[in-house]
């Protein structure tokens, strides 16, 4: 018999929409904890100690598991190799040197496109078919993105200038679309092995980078408050939200889920206010409404298909027990 916290467990398993947008609420939380990073811990040390974190949790708790599940795994161990390198450790690395160059504006306005890159990218790559109300869906979400970029003011949009960082924010913003679309085709372990997997790549492809920036003194030694955000990164963005994410890839498939991603900056901009006291506008809340919306668009006829697949298969299930 389940135990109460086990049946939990189970049940949230199964739940893609609420494991995605607890992922996105903690990638939300990661803009907050990387404000408070600033001048508490280099950003190249949280790139790096948070997948040692991680990796050593993993160690400890499935290490039976992963050798159990390691012949399913081995012969996908380069691709997830890649993917973790490259979905995890460039990205963030390209996002953070991006960062130096460009505005906050630009920054939602470039991680914005995600959701289309994905779809985009899988029509091209896998002939998945593209809804005129999908694409509607994606352009209302993107709507809400510019909208909490600009703080309600469209002369902002207009008058916009990109330079390298925006090149390096783009590429980053492609990099891990394409992520999202190689977790596809995964081995059929368990999330959290296959996850392991990525992590761990994800960690000692990092270790470069951290190598380059102490040879550059550009690292220092993390006050009480870096190693503070350095937990909260390696627990929540590093560990739950890309296992939750992970999932929700395996569940509806990486162009449903990409549409949420955009969720990422409306949560960082909430929780900023909630957070660190930062105004609430109306801007906001129309945001907020158009991002919900854009999603329900996109995923409207995705879940009157499995309304509709529950119900014959319903069906069928009566008729052979009669």
């Amino acid at each position: 018999m389940k135990t109460a916290p086990a049946g939990f467990l189970s049940r949230l398993n199964n739940q893609p929409y609420v494991l995605i947008g607890l992922s996105t609420l903690m990638w939300g939380g990661n803009v907050i904890a990387g404000r408070l990073a600033v001048g508490q811990i280099s950003p190249m040390s949280v790139t790096c100690l948070r997948w040692f974190i991680v990796c050593l949790l993993f160690s400890v708790m499935l290490r039976r598991q992963l050798l159990a599940e390691w012949p399913i795994v081995q012969p996908y161990v380069r691709k997830l190799a890649l993917l973790g390198g490259i979905g995890f450790t460039l990205f963030n690395a390209l996002f953070y040197v991006g960062a130096q160059y460009t505005t906050a504006v630009n920054m939602a306005v470039l991680q914005g496109t995600f959701p289309a890159l994905v779809i985009l990218g899988m029509a091209v790559l896998f002939g998945a078919a593209i809804t005129p109300v999908q694409a509607l869906g994606v352009l209302v979400t993107f709507c809400g993105v510019a909208i909490i970029a600009s703080k309600g003011e469209i002369a902002t949009l207009l008058t916009l200038n990109f330079n390298r960082g925006d090149v390096l924010l783009l590429i980053a913003t492609m990099i891990f679309a394409g992520y999202t679309i190689g977790l596809r085709d995964r081995p059929k372990a368990s999330g959290l092995v296959v996850f392991a997997v990525l992590a761990t790549a994800a960690f000692m492809t990092s270790v470069p980078f951290l190598a380059t920036e102490i040879l550059m003194g550009a690292s220092y030694w993390p006050s009480f408050k870096g190693i503070c955000v350095l937990i909260y990164a390696a627990i929540g963005p590093s560990l739950l939200a890309q296992v939750f994410y992970l999932r929700g890839v395996e569940l509806i498939g990486p162009s449903r889920t990409g549409v949420f991603y955009n969720l990422v900056p409306v949560f960082g901009a909430l929780l900023a206010v909630i957070i660190l006291g930062e105004p609430f506008h109306l801007y906001h809340a129309i945001a907020f409404v158009l991002v919900l919306g854009g999603i329900w668009l996109a995923e409207r006829k995705s879940v009157r298909g499995m309304a509709k697949a529950a119900t014959i298969c319903e069906g069928e299930k009566l008729r052979s027990e009669k």
